[in-house]
């Protein structure tokens, strides 16, 4: 292949690159992910099922809607105050 070529396709590929990320943000645009801030906690709920007839596990975590909640609870126990 000559070195022009090459070149034409690598600057083709950014510039479709460069085109699908803006036409992904102007898509998306408004539908950020999270939650507002509030009082509470979210319930999750992590479900495993190894399937066929086995078992599985089944769990619920509270996680606290308030952020500075949140953070605490990324503080070791031994530092809290």
């Amino acid at each position: 292949m000559d070195w022009p070529l090459i070149i034409i396709l690598v600057v083709l590929i950014i510039i479709v690159a460069g085109l699908r990320a803006a036409q992904s943000i102007r898509h998306t645009k408004g539908t950020e992910r999270g939650s507002l801030p509030g009082k509470g906690h979210h319930i999750i709920e992590a479900n495993y099922h190894s399937g066929g007839g086995g078992g599985g596990q089944s769990s619920q975590f509270r996680v606290p809607r308030d952020p500075q909640e949140y953070a605490k609870t990324f503080i070791p126990k031994d530092k809290r105050k």
